[in-house]
């Protein structure tokens, strides 16, 4: 049996906040304030740990019916999606994740690393 301690991730609790606070006051249903905070996670997450950024830097923008949460980091390397996904392995599939739970998804190059967002439309 192998035993390591994996560093803690920086609390990303104030960004969740924000993004459910925003939402919740725009009147959206539950569900989809679930997949938001689930897909941010998974972003942050990954800006911490294959970004090296010790605090990624996140927004939220909620304009008319449309949410869009971005992640920069401050490594230039753009993330790729592993395909196919191994269902065993205990990464990887956390980008194929925040493709599921969002409507779109991309990544844009920054001066200095990159910023990776997601966006989710209000159900009509």
């Amino acid at each position: 049996m192998c035993a390591f301690t994996l560093p803690e991730p920086p609390d990303w609790s104030a960004a969740r906040e924000e993004l459910r606070e925003a939402l919740d006051r725009a009147g959206w249903p539950d569900d989809l304030i679930h997949d938001a905070e689930l897909a941010l996670c998974e972003l942050y997450i990954n800006a911490w740990r294959h970004g090296g950024s010790p605090a990624p830097l996140v927004v939220v923008l909620l304009r008319d019916h449309t949410l869009r949460v971005s992640v920069a980091d401050d490594n230039p390397h753009l993330p790729e999606p592993r395909t196919p996904a191994d269902p065993y392995a205990l990464s990887g599939r956390g980008l194929h994740l925040v493709r599921s739970l969002t409507h779109r998804f991309g990544t844009d190059p920054r001066k200095h690393g990159k910023r990776v967002w997601f966006e989710l439309d209000a159900a009509a």
